[in-house]
Formats: structure tokens, C-alpha cells, sequence
């Protein structure tokens, strides 16, 4: 990645965040609401781990046919997505509650999704949201030579297909947070002396990381094998649970950055970047299905992108709604917008614009 850090500009001549963040502001100070959680995100809390730990004692305790077993997998999968969209990211973003505590043990719900709290916040914290969609520093955008998600990323003959392959390597983001990105991003993040926060002591990330990894294989792996379940099914359970997961939440993840509507801004001769922060996230982040309830629900506002983006410190049960402020403020400052209607439609583009990107780029004469 990149170690050249880029700036934003600050000219905003419309005031467009000012003006944005004193209308969000007032609609919370109106409606006399906190803008973390509340019984609503506590009640989905609930649901999200029910779903992901129940089907698993019961496979623990059950004596069912593989079948059974292994559509339980997918729901335990399901759960876990939820639970990371929901839970640990609201937690992570200090979003949760107004008490720091809860937001640190929400936010640490990440080790038993065979994630690691500092990678991640530096990575999704850091990375992500301040530098959205720029290539060499939003490690979104770095998927190996083995997908081409920009422009700038060097193009390979088997991208002609990747519109095709992609969606079955999504599947495997969680399995690959367990096995290998959790220890390579620890080694490139403390290299770097990044942090979210507090500088981070080494020996205690890297002891932190180990023990909780020798926990969570030891509670998927080894305890099932204990009570008695056959080895091939906890094997293959475990594989179910983690690519119905990763395949959830890489969709997800895609279709609010990686699609035609969106740029790749790179920095100027100095450094810096075109438009303001507030305003780089409109031109590089898209909502999809505002309106569907289910999509909303399940995916912790993660379709609600631009809000989050713009308010990662507010609630995800709050964007439905500051959605319209954000949207008419864009309007008044001839900003866009980007906004797909349904999750069909956003998921037909984002593959469509992986084919454009796949196929072979001109050379200038």
C-alpha cells in the first residue's frame, strides 16, 4: 500500500458539511434522541446471536442427519454476518451505546467472527472511511492481482472473467480472516505505527491475536469434536458457516464502493485530494434498497452508505431517516447522490462494472 498520506481540500465555498452536520444535528436535538442505539438495536442484538448460536449447540447436542447439520451451518453463517453488520460494527464505531464499555464488548463480538478488534479498526477505522476508494490507500480496493477493482490495478487475461469467478472467491473473506489477513494485516499495520486511538503495544497485540485465535478454533473446531461430532461434518459445517458469511457480507461491502457510478480519486502533484473529506464520500459511496425493510434490518444500514459514511459515529437504526436531510442538502449543493433503488439493481451494476474492468485496457496510441 501506499505510505504517502493524502490530504482533502479544504475548500468547501457551499459550506456543504457545515450546513449538512447543523440540519442532522437539529433533527436529533428536535426528536430529543440519542444518536447511538437503543431497544431497537438491543432487541436485533439479540436476534443476530440467537441465530448464530443456537443452530450451533444445537448441532453440539442434536443427533441429526447431515442435512439438518449442514443447513444449520448456513444459518449459523447467516447470523454471523448479521452479527457483524449489526453489532460489531456499530460497536467498533463507538455507535452502539453512549457507554464506552458496551461499545468495546459489542465491538470485540469481532473474535468470535474469527476477526481481531485493532486490524480491524485500523482497516475499516482508519483506512476505509478516511481514505474511501483511493487506490494505494483504501485496502478495500486490494484484492491481490486475483480481481481487478480499479482502474490503476495492473491488469491480468483472466480478469476477462472475473465477473464471473468473483462472486465464488467473496465467499472465502471470513475463512481467510482466520487463516492468514489477521496476522499479515498486524504485521503491515504495526510496521506502519498505525492505530486507532492509543499507540498499540506490540507484544500485547501480537499475544492477544494468538490466544484468540487458539480460543476460536478450539470453540468451532476442537469442541465439537469433543462431544462427538464426526470430523467431516465439523469440518464441512465450518466451511458452510464461514462462506455463507463472507459471501454476505462481501456483497454487501462491494456494492456500496465498487460500481460504475463511483470514482477513485488520486491525490494531485501535492497530495491532495480534489474535494473536501464530507464531499469525497459522495462521489465515492452508493446506497442501495433505502426502502426495502428487510435489507435495512439485516444489514445493519450497510445499504445506507452515505450516511454511514458521512456519520460513521451515528447509529445505522438512525440513516432511514437523516437519509432525507442528507439527500436534499446534497440537491441544494449540486452534489450527487448515488442511489440504487433496489439490491438487484446495484448488484447487476457492480458486476457489470467488474466486467468493464476486467477486459483488457487501451493503449494510448
Amino acid at each position: 500500500m501506499n505510505t504517502n498520506i493524502p490530504t482533502f481540500s479544504r475548500n468547501d465555498s457551499m459550506k456543504f458539511f457545515r450546513t449538512l452536520n447543523s440540519r442532522v444535528n437539529t433533527y436529533f436535538k428536535d426528536n430529543r434522541l440519542e444518536k447511538t442505539g437503543n431497544w431497537k438495536l438491543h432487541l436485533k442484538t439479540a436476534v443476530m446471536f440467537g441465530l448464530f448460536f443456537i443452530p450451533f449447540f444445537a448441532i453440539l447436542f442434536v443427533n441429526m442427519p447431515f442435512w439438518v447439520h449442514f443447513l444449520s451451518s448456513i444459518v449459523i453463517g447467516i447470523g454471523m454476518a448479521g452479527v457483524g453488520m449489526n453489532v460489531m460494527h456499530d460497536g467498533n464505531h463507538g455507535s452502539y451505546s453512549s457507554k464506552p464499555w458496551l461499545n468495546k464488548i459489542m465491538g470485540g463480538s469481532i473474535y468470535i467472527l474469527a476477526g481481531n478488534v485493532y486490524n480491524w479498526q485500523v482497516q475499516h477505522n482508519v483506512l476505509h472511511h478516511t481514505y474511501t476508494n483511493i487506490p494505494g490507500h483504501d485496502e478495500d480496493l486490494d484484492a491481490g492481482r486475483v480481481i481487478r477493482f480499479t482502474k490503476e490495478a495492473k491488469w491480468e487475461k483472466f480478469h476477462a472473467f472475473q465477473h464471473y469467478y468473483s462472486i465464488f472467491l467473496y465467499g472465502l473473506l471470513t475463512i481467510n480472516w482466520c487463516l492468514t489477513t489477521d496476522f499479515k494485516q498486524m504485521g503491515g499495520y504495526l510496521k506502519r505505527k498505525l492505530s486507532y486511538g492509543d499507540a498499540p503495544n506490540p507484544t500485547n497485540l501480537w499475544t492477544g491475536l494468538v490466544i484468540s485465535k487458539i480460543v476460536y478454533f478450539s470453540f468451532w473446531l476442537v469442541l465439537p469434536l469433543l462431544i462427538g461430532v464426526t470430523w467431516w461434518k465439523v469440518l464441512i459445517g465450518f466451511f458452510a458457516m464461514h462462506y455463507t458469511a463472507g459471501l454476505i457480507l462481501s456483497v454487501v461491502f462491494q456494492l456500496a464502493h465498487i460500481i460504475d457510478d463511483t470514482t477513485n480519486p488520486n491525490p494531485n502533484e501535492e497530495g491532495e485530494i480534489e474535494n473536501t473529506w464530507a464531499i469525497h464520500q459522495l462521489f465515492t459511496t452508493v446506497n442501495f434498497a433505502p426502502k426495502n425493510w428487510i435489507v435495512n434490518w439485516y444489514t445493519g444500514g450497510l445499504n445506507h452508505q452515505v450516511e454511514h459514511h458521512l456519520f460513521p459515529h451515528i447509529s445505522h437504526i438512525h440513516y432511514g431517516k437523516i437519509a432525507e436531510i442528507v439527500k436534499q442538502t446534497a440537491s441544494e449543493c449540486n452534489l450527487p447522490y448515488y442511489e440504487y433503488k433496489t439490491m438487484r439493481s446495484a448488484v447487476i451494476a457492480h458486476f457489470r462494472h467488474l466486467k468493464d474492468l476486467g477486459q483488457k485496457p487501451l493503449i494510448a496510441a
